[in-house]
């Protein structure tokens, strides 16, 4: 009897040691054209369940292209950045990696921008979102958390 017991908890202790739901979206913007350039890194153990909720007459799973093509709709909405028309640029899925990407371009030149990163808060209440912004050598973070309002970000050269 202590032999089961011992293998359940060695079983459960993977399941445990995912805590949390995050995301990575790196945005790069060329300092000299505006072009910008969104790469969110997903996890696919977090994005499939999401899909009940952001695609909720396809299958939840990244193989059905109907709820792939919700989710890239869903991230083109929700992740924006003031000034700039993101458009998607392809995916990859490879393994329990999903990448996004989608590109724009800023107009003119402003100091700063607004960006909004909350994402996938219908289905994870801790989900969050890092958002590394390049530009010009410079690397700015923020993080969003569900509900989380726009946030400004300098674009000015230090």
């Amino acid at each position: 009897m202590r032999l089961l017991a011992a293998i359940a908890l060695l079983l459960a202790v993977p399941a445990a040691a995912h805590r949390g739901h995050a995301s990575l979206a790196v945005v790069e913007i060329d300092a000299r054209s505006g072009a910008v350039s969104v790469t969110h890194h997903l996890q696919a153990h977090d994005v499939e369940p999401a899909l009940v909720d952001i695609a909720p007459d396809a299958q939840p799973s990244l193989d059905d292209p109907d709820a792939l093509q919700a989710l890239v709709a869903y991230v083109g909405q929700r992740f924006r950045i003031s000034g700039v028309r993101l458009a998607p640029a392809g995916q990859t899925l490879a393994g329990d990696t999903v990448l996004l990407r989608y590109i724009g371009r800023l107009k003119g030149r402003p100091k700063t921008v607004l960006i909004a990163g909350a994402l996938f808060g219908e289905t994870w209440d801790d989900h969050s979102t890092q958002v590394n912004v390049r530009r010009g050598g410079l690397t700015r973070t923020l993080q969003f958390r569900p509900g989380d309002p726009e946030k400004p970000v300098n674009l000015a050269s230090d």
